[in-house]
């Protein structure tokens, strides 16, 4: 517990340049962390990748195809939270507890929701496109 609840990270960077720097290292360390290590952070990826090519391609304007990269990245970032809160449980412990299976759910119905969305945006977006 903090002694002090004005306590500080010792973790924590405080200001500056050098505190930008380091998250954006830091960040680019996840993001290699989440390829080398998640399966389903690649999956989406490897989906998303040429939807994003797809979609700069299609004959639609340019707020639709701004929505139909956004939901892609919305299902990256979901995945990555998910990701997360599943180190953070596994960090707490291994062994099997209602509560930890709870929150691991809880992450993965929100990507899942996260996947239908894009899905039915891109549904809605694309499909009359090819309806014309």
């Amino acid at each position: 517990m903090l002694q002090n609840e004005h306590q500080i990270s010792e973790f924590k960077s405080t200001s500056g340049l050098n505190r930008i720097f380091a998250a954006s290292r830091y960040s680019i360390q996840g993001l290699q962390l989440a390829w080398k290590t998640e399966h389903a952070f690649r999956q989406e990826l490897l989906v998303s990748i040429p939807a994003i090519l797809a979609a700069l391609l299609l004959p639609i304007s340019r707020l639709e195809r701004l929505v139909l990269i956004m939901v892609l990245a919305l299902v990256v970032i979901v995945e990555l939270l998910n990701s997360a809160v599943e180190a953070a449980i596994d960090r707490i412990s291994l062994e099997r507890h209602p509560l930890s299976k709870n929150a691991k759910d809880f992450g993965s119905a929100a990507v899942f929701l996260t996947v239908i969305l894009a899905i039915v945006t891109w549904a809605v977006i694309v499909l009359p496109v090819f309806m014309r």
